[in-house]
């Protein structure tokens, strides 16, 4: 079951600053609604309680599975891979927190050479065991109990877009006080519909 849940956002501007404005003020706004709302976008795509806002993929409850606990609060372990169905890694991918990419840079393996392996074409991700790694700022920093790492293929993360992005602008609303109002909306809803097409490394309790 997938619903819909509505973001949104306004902001209110003096006439005034509309008229003087040296450039494009409306289009700015419009930009930086669109910024806001992607980037609210992306936290409850991975935090989200389900309540209110869509299911996030790291939810205790209907999200990404617990593929390794870490055995301790602060060590890394690659063991994650292979804890996810091989169907299911081929179009796998890693996300995490850049603090936590720079402690897997670091990362070996028996021979000696780096799990790492940087991109050497302009747009194209890292690597991490042969799969892209990507970054996001909502995914836990290392710590005890957090699920730091998530490895799984994002395609049975489903986003429901129900109506496009709308960008409203509201001249006789807030006339009176010699202001304009912008407004910005959609609705949209998230889940993922497979808990076994992604895992989590999750660190051990302190």
């Amino acid at each position: 079951s997938i619903g819909a849940y509505k973001l949104a956002m306004m902001i209110k501007v003096s006439e005034e600053l509309l008229n003087d404005s040296v450039f494009d003020l409306p289009s700015y706004i419009a930009r930086e609604f669109a910024r806001r709302i992607g980037a609210a976008e992306e936290e409850a795509f991975f935090t989200g309680n389900g309540t209110g806002r869509p299911l996030g993929i790291l939810a205790d409850t209907g999200g990404a599975e617990t593929g390794v606990t870490a055995a301790s609060a602060t060590a890394i372990t690659m063991d994650l891979y292979y804890s996810l169905r091989a169907p299911y890694r081929r179009n796998a991918v890693f996300i995490m927190n850049d603090s936590t990419i720079k402690a897997i840079r670091k990362l070996k393996n028996g021979n000696g050479d780096y799990l790492w392996q940087p991109s050497l074409t302009a747009g194209q991700p890292d690597m991490l065991l042969n799969r892209p790694i990507y970054t996001s700022s909502y995914m836990p920093a290392i710590a005890a109990t957090n699920k730091v790492i998530l490895f799984g293929d994002l395609g049975y993360y489903w986003v429901a877009d129900r109506e496009g992005r709308s960008f409203k602008r509201l001249n006789e609303l807030y006339a009176a006080n010699g202001q304009v109002g912008f407004q910005s909306s959609e609705r949209v809803d998230g889940k993922l519909v497979l808990a076994e097409a992604a895992k989590v490394l999750a660190m051990k309790s302190a």
